[in-house]
């Protein structure tokens, strides 16, 4: 499985707004981001997301760019901020016969996910970003996950606006 991980776009305070949607910044750096995606040729055979209103935007925005329909995008309570990594895992194992898979989430339930499937029992640090992507491919089994690119919102941004210009 190639799985695509993506920390949810800036939010607004939870004194502007509780719910905590993106911001008009967080938003046009997802944009930027999904952009992109789709110039680097990637499509996804699922897109899942927690069930928090920045994480489902930041999904409606890569599916938009992708052309992943998206009333099909899954939502988890699972990609909860705090959730533990099996529980991720095991959501992923029920959609096994998926090839590439994007999740939408928070930290730090990402880089936990991304630790326990690179290192299983010993932790692996690996950043995330706002609008960054980290591909890991993996038959999902913890430690035996290879790590294939870690990419920032600026260099996600770079490769976008080349798509821009042509």
């Amino acid at each position: 499985m190639e799985l695509y991980l993506m920390q949810h776009g800036k939010a607004l305070p939870e004194s502007e707004d509780p719910v905590r949607p993106l911001s008009p910044e967080g938003r046009e750096e997802i944009r930027l981001s999904a952009k992109a995606l789709a110039k680097m040729g990637l499509s996804f055979d699922l897109i899942l997301c927690s069930t928090k209103t920045r994480a489902k935007e930041t999904a409606e925005i890569v599916a938009e760019e992708t052309g992943y329909p998206v009333e099909k995008i899954k939502e988890y309570a699972e990609f909860k901020p705090l959730g533990p990594p099996e529980e991720a895992i095991k959501i992923l194992k029920e959609h096994g016969d998926a090839r590439r898979v994007f999740i939408a989430g928070h930290l730090p339930s990402l880089a936990e996910i991304a630790s326990y499937l690179l290192g299983g029992e010993k932790k692996v640090k690996v950043h995330f970003e706002f609008g960054g992507l980290c591909r890991i491919d993996t038959d999902l089994t913890p430690g035996e996950g290879e790590i294939i690119y870690l990419l920032l919102p600026e260099q996600l941004a770079l490769i976008a606006e080349e798509l821009v210009e042509e």
